[in-house]
């Protein structure tokens, strides 16, 4: 007896993994800020993924970054037994999508102008992250009416059993997902060096943090509008997903 169960779509499942991957500055998916364009199922497990960024000249390293997640996003689908990601219309183009081929890595790829590894500048922005999830998770929760004393003193699993609206649980889980920078600290909430924060010394913490996401939601409406005048777009395409014929006829 054939069974009900209907087949995963290849193309929904690579790109729900694209949709894991950040741009490290804006702390957003590159789906959602319409980065990517096209996706390609090539047949016998290949996958290839095109994406473009704002500009011509955008940060070499931040470009490297996500072309890399998005590789290792994607490969992590048992079914994917290559993945190609191409990056269109940019100044480093070349030299990232060879670096991201090979596996050479970002050094390799740029030499000297390379100026160190892309490790530092990822746990940077995850850092960043971290205090831009948080304060939003914080704000929200003290909107609720709970107070800084017992936020300051709630633990993880506390955290975690709040009974939350809809916005409130999408905060907490994206706090938590990020949570890990903070590894090993027993309290829910604490600043970037894992030290327990006074409930006093709440608001003055909620203020640096608020300076963290000012400047990323500046970046972020730069990065949109120059992405929507280079498109000539109002707003992000759908990707463009193109499938091989053996493909084409897996699905039907």
């Amino acid at each position: 007896m054939a069974s009900d169960r209907v087949k995963p779509d290849p193309a929904a499942q690579v790109q729900a993994c694209l949709a894991t991957v950040v741009d490290p500055e804006l702390d957003e998916s590159v789906t959602e800020l319409g980065f990517v364009t096209q996706v390609e199922l090539l047949g016998d497990g290949e996958v290839r993924i095109g994406f473009r960024l704002p500009t011509y000249w955008c940060a070499a390293n931040f470009a490297f970054l996500m072309a890399d997640d998005m590789r290792r996003a994607v490969a992590r689908l048992p079914w994917v037994t290559k993945v190609q990601v191409q990056l269109g219309e940019h100044m480093y183009a070349e030299a990232i999508n060879r670096g991201v081929a090979d596996g050479s890595g970002f050094q390799a790829a740029f030499g000297a102008a390379a100026e160190g590894g892309l490790e530092a500048l990822r746990t940077t922005f995850l850092l960043k992250a971290f205090q831009r999830r948080q304060e939003a998770l914080l704000q929200h929760l003290l909107d609720a009416g709970f107070e800084a004393a017992v936020l300051t003193a709630m633990d993880l699993a506390a955290l975690q059993g709040l009974a939350l609206d809809a916005e409130g649980a999408r905060l907490t889980e994206r706090y938590l997902q990020r949570r890990s920078e903070a590894a090993g600290a027993p309290r829910a909430f604490v600043d970037s060096e894992a030290r327990a924060i006074a409930a006093e010394a709440l608001p003055g913490h909620l203020r640096g943090l608020r300076r963290v996401g000012v400047n990323a939601e500046f970046n972020g409406a730069l990065c949109r509008g120059l992405l929507a005048v280079r498109e000539n777009e109002v707003q992000a395409q759908p990707i463009h997903i193109v499938r091989s014929p053996a493909e084409r006829i897996g699905m039907s």
